[in-house]
């Protein structure tokens, strides 16, 4: 089964407060009054598309907009691989995606119920739905566009995609190469900045984890006479001095000896006091030891004092640390080298140059040998529409130039051309005046594209505006034979299109306890005989007769 969309649920959009349209395959035509709210279901399309929205869009009163839509068909599994690896739920037997805008502003898209960004929605709509309408006219004008249009008809993505990805490849291997390929006395200066980077970082010898220990050998040698001083004072008042403590607790020693053959119970006074002495005495012998170990010489001081200067000059220079400062030498050390390499380096990249040149030519050739066999097929499949929308004697011609330089798009440019009236020159689609010849024109080339198109919902905006008579009726047979390939849907003013499709809604406006509300009703039979009465002008009898008349014709 082809793909369709089922179903579309609207919530809090506009006039809309709640919406509920289950839509069959085939060409679907929504009429109404000006007004009414038909392009309300083109909103919320876009919404579903990935089109930028506002809170402006939700309905007065309310906090929260809903739109919703759910597709079915045999031809979801082909779009599985892509949702899993945008990491949202694969489809089992329906896509359901659904959109969400609060007053806050905060906007949340679902595919599967597995939240998910704009641009995948945006991604996935494309393939989804093809909108056009009025404003879209102004696309054909579009160069690019105009490529596009023909390349869809070619079939010839796959090829253009290839030839992209050696475009790509050759820009950036050129770039490389300009790049490499710079004035010499810049080579030059830049090989002696380098090199004297390299030399000063590599005549420091740096290790990267001393640093930490340099500063406090130096730390330690920069205050050594001062630690001497106090380290000396100290030992010398524990045992150096005349007067030194260790002399006069000999006395007390003494004394407590004394005092233990009278108590002794005094005995543990005397041990403790004996293990003081030695520790005192230990102390005092680690202090003289400590002050001759400080006794540095000036030159090791000074060599000290210029490592730990060298570690400041190179931090300011190449790093914030010892280790930052020896990556930017071997940073620097490899540039060096590319750029010493650098003969070798450009002949390698002409190279590859040449090699991916060569290949992008012979993709961008394939992808012009389609475009040529395309371009007179699509020139006359869009004639023959032209015809049958009423420019019985038109000329059209998708003309294909040779571009001076490849671009991203190929070798070639197109250049869609027309001549409504016989006796006139072709002349490009830019200089065409009437908006009633660009929109016939624009059918024209949708329903040419219509079998090679692989975008399963057609939707079209009022794009009849401005025709009329028996070109209304054949725009409604063309529409018909749209719907027999893709779903079409048809938001039309004309009764004659309405008439030819397969099933008809009405959008009707309405005001309940001072709101309005925009209702959408399926007619059908009698209820859809008044409704092309009313676009021919009125319900009476003469205009009862003549959409039973046209509704007879299809």
């Amino acid at each position: 089964m082809p793909l369709v969309l089922d179903l579309l649920r609207i919530k809090n959009l506009a006039l809309v407060e709640e919406l509920e349209w289950q839509i069959a395959p085939g060409f679907i035509a929504v009429t109404g009054e000006t007004g009414a709210g038909k392009s309300i279901i083109i909103g919320a399309l876009q919404l579903l598309l990935g089109e930028r929205a506002d809170k402006s869009l939700i309905r007065t009163g309310a906090d929260l907009c809903a739109v919703e839509a759910a597709f079915s068909g045999d031809d979801l599994q082909k779009l599985n691989p892509r949702l899993v690896e945008a990491g949202v739920e694969p489809c089992e037997g329906d896509l359901i995606i659904k959109r969400t805008l609060s007053a806050s502003g905060a906007n949340r898209q679902f595919i599967n119920g597995s939240p998910t960004t704009l641009s995948i929605l945006k991604n996935l709509g494309d393939e989804l739905v093809d909108l056009h309408g009025p404003h879209d006219h102004q696309s054909l004008l579009s160069p690019d566009k105009q490529l596009g249009l023909l390349d869809s008809f070619a079939r010839a993505q796959d090829q253009l995609g290839e030839y992209r990805k050696y475009y790509r490849q050759l820009q950036t291997l050129v770039a490389e190469h300009v790049a490499l390929n710079t004035a010499e006395t810049a080579r030059e200066q830049e090989l002696d900045l380098l090199r004297h980077q390299i030399n000063e970082i590599g005549a420091a010898n740096l290790v990267a984890d001393e640093e930490e220990e340099i500063e406090s050998r130096y730390k330690l040698a920069s205050n050594s006479k001062r630690l001497i001083e106090l380290a000396s004072a100290i030992a010398n008042k524990l045992s150096e001095a005349d007067t030194s403590v260790l002399s006069q607790l000999a006395e007390t020693q003494r004394l407590l000896r004394e005092l233990e053959k009278i108590d002794d119970s005094i005995s543990r006074f005397s041990s403790a006091h004996a293990t003081a002495v030695v520790e005192l005495s230990e102390i005092a012998r680690s202090l003289s030891q400590y002050a001759e170990k400080l006794d540095l010489d000036p030159a090791q001081l000074s060599a000290l004092e210029q490592r730990v200067s060298l570690f400041e000059t190179l931090k300011r220079k190449y790093g914030g640390s010892i280790p930052e400062v020896i990556a930017f030498g071997e940073r620097t050390a490899e540039r060096m080298r590319k750029i010493e390499r650098r003969d070798a380096e450009l002949e390698r990249l002409a190279s590859e140059i040449e090699k991916i040149r060569a290949q992008m030519n012979r993709s961008g050739e394939e992808v012009r040998k389609l475009r040529s066999k395309a371009a007179p097929k699509l020139s006359e499949n869009i004639r023959r529409n032209l015809s049958d929308l009423g420019f019985r004697q038109s000329e059209f011609e998708a003309k294909l130039s040779a571009l001076d330089e490849p671009r991203p798009n190929g070798f070639d440019a197109v250049e869609l051309l027309f001549s409504p009236n016989p006796g006139e020159p072709l002349k490009p689609l830019r200089a065409i005046a009437s908006s009633g010849e660009i929109s016939r024109l624009m059918l024209a080339i949708k329903s040419a594209l219509a079998a090679h198109d692989a975008v399963p919902l057609l939707v079209f905006d009022e794009i009849d505006t401005n025709v009329g008579g028996e070109t209304a009726h054949a725009v409604g047979a063309k529409m018909q034979t749209l719907g027999r390939d893709h779903q079409v849907v048809c938001i039309t003013h004309l009764p004659q299109v309405a008439a030819t499709a397969t099933s008809h809604f009405v959008v009707t406006k309405e005001v309940v306890r001072g709101r309005t509300f925009s209702t959408l009703r399926e007619v059908t039979a009698k209820a859809r005989r008044e409704e092309i009465a009313r676009m021919l002008g009125g319900k009476n009898e003469s205009a009862l007769k003549l959409a039973a008349s046209l509704l007879k014709q299809t």
